[in-house]
């Protein structure tokens, strides 16, 4: 769509009579509303006629002023409560079942020498489970074989990756122990 006289002539009009850019962009056709904004400052239009459409209404006179000043409400009387328990509801907590943890043998959990790896020696099928501090000599990765598709092995997927509702357990009773 190419800007014409005609065309820039029918935008100078509907503009003068106060339409919205949307309602001249529907006139025009094969522009959008942003288009003709666009246009109308480049050809500098500024003043416009004010659409009939929105007509001033007249203003009511405030309430508060001096002049109409209504009597005195007397405050409505509050029902009396001690702290904030209007909106304490009673609700007895649900019983919380304590699940036994899996133990895994210990031997599952230490890593031999020939499977630690280093950053270097990971690959996408090794579990990149960090042991040890990253500042020090001994620090390592795991290095077990991971599944297709996760950075960790098994073991390691299961302290990863903890349910919600095992993770909140745990949080209250790591509490309850403080």
């Amino acid at each position: 769509m190419s800007w014409t006289n005609e065309r820039v002539e029918l935008l100078k009009k509907l503009w003068g009579e106060g339409l919205s850019a949307s309602q001249i962009a529907g006139e025009l056709g094969g522009v959008t509303r942003n288009a003709v904004i666009g246009k109308v400052h480049r050809l500098g239009l500024s003043g416009r006629a004010k659409s009939t459409s929105t007509s001033a209404k007249p203003r009511r006179p405030r309430a508060n002023t001096p002049t109409s000043s209504p009597a005195p409400k007397k405050p409505t009387p509050q029902p009396q409560t001690i702290g904030a328990t209007a909106l304490k509801a009673d609700i007895s907590p649900a019983p919380v079942i304590e699940a036994e943890p899996q133990v895994e043998p210990i031997a599952e959990l230490v890593v031999p020498i020939s499977q630690r790896a280093t950053i270097l020696t990971l690959t996408e099928r090794t579990c990149k489970w960090p042991i040890g501090d990253p500042a020090t000599d001994d620090f390592y990765f795991c290095g077990r074989v991971s599944d297709a598709g996760v950075p960790y092995c098994a073991h390691h997927c299961k302290i990863a990756y903890q349910p919600v509702a095992d993770r909140r357990r745990d949080r209250r009773t790591v509490a309850q122990a403080g």
